[in-house]
């Protein structure tokens, strides 16, 4: 029997096709962290709504980076959508060396990070790092970001540590992603000054009159702070859950897509379930691409599927 099955599955991978009928009962809920990132729960909620079309039962935890990978490593947590890359440089790479997590894909290219200003502060002169100092008393010496234990917030710490460009005077202010914003919005509304972590994708950047400042030294990055937004998994999960790892394979966003979708959340209310719903039904040619070779848990064809279970 064993030899039967074993044939099985390399017949079905030699076709190109990764069974879910192939994979073991421990992948039918796979584990995603969702660290709390509007982008990262609306593909987060994208990926759990099209795997419940296929049949599985994912399951998603609000997890703080530090934590998720942590989690990884352990193998408590299966699945993250969101390695920003290289903000996330610090933790990251030892784990994939070390082979305790695993690069699946980069699901999204042309992403951004940084610090921004108002527009009104930027034609002020705000237009650099090196002009931060300068402005010190106009920003009230913070720089505001999200939450505590985030890679991007260490980079923040570590370059007021260090003087870098004169932040040794400032003060980070680290709050959720939805607080931080909160200040930014009133800032803006009062034509006030403030220096915030901004990145695309994100609504942000159409909501608001900003200007990321340049000259970053690649303090976030190179290119000032041009980035990437990687698939990472336990070690062993795709090989363990083929199905599951080809689909995770196919996954990848675009910017103007996760625009949307987080807009759908921030803007008009929307939970990322329903957000992800609404932008499947309305793009509905993405799962021709994400679901190619995809089965469903009983081994089915995933693609009319998930159709079904969308309406569509």
């Amino acid at each position: 029997m064993k030899r039967i099955l074993a044939a099985g599955i390399v017949a079905s991978l030699a076709a190109g096709q990764a069974s879910a009928a192939d994979d073991p009962a421990t992948c039918q809920a796979p584990s995603f962290s969702d660290v709390g990132w509007t982008d990262i729960s609306a593909t987060t909620a994208t990926a759990a709504r099209i795997l419940e079309g296929l049949g599985y039962a994912p399951d998603v935890s609000v997890l703080s980076v530090a934590v998720t990978f942590e989690s990884l490593k352990q193998g408590d947590t299966d699945i993250f959508l969101g390695n920003w890359m290289p903000v996330q440089e610090q933790i990251q790479p030892p784990l994939v060396e070390a082979g305790d997590i695993e690069i699946i894909q980069t699901n999204l290219e042309g992403a951004r990070i940084g610090f921004a200003v108002p527009k009104h502060t930027f034609d002020a002169g705000l237009k650099t790092y090196s002009d931060i100092a300068a402005f010190r008393d106009q920003l009230g010496g913070k720089i505001y970001s999200i939450e505590a234990g985030s890679s991007a917030n260490a980079t923040i710490l570590d370059a007021i540590t260090d003087d870098t460009f004169g932040l040794s005077e400032f003060e980070l202010v680290e709050s959720s992603e939805q607080g931080m914003l909160a200040q930014v919005e009133r800032a803006m509304n009062g034509d006030g000054d403030i220096l915030f972590f901004g990145w695309r994708p994100h609504p942000m950047n159409v909501r608001y009159e900003m200007e990321y400042l340049t000259d970053g030294d690649d303090m976030f990055g190179p290119d000032d702070g041009a980035a990437t937004v990687l698939t990472v998994s336990r070690a062993g999960f795709s090989e363990d859950c083929p199905n599951l790892g080809k689909f995770l394979k196919n996954l990848v966003f675009n910017v103007e897509a996760e625009d949307l979708m987080m807009a759908y959340i921030l803007d008009e209310g929307l939970e990322p379930r329903d957000a992800a719903e609404r932008w499947l039904s309305e793009n509905p040619e993405v799962l021709d691409a994400w679901l190619a070779d995809v089965t469903t848990l009983d081994g089915e064809p995933g693609l009319p599927a998930v159709q079904q279970s969308l309406g569509l």
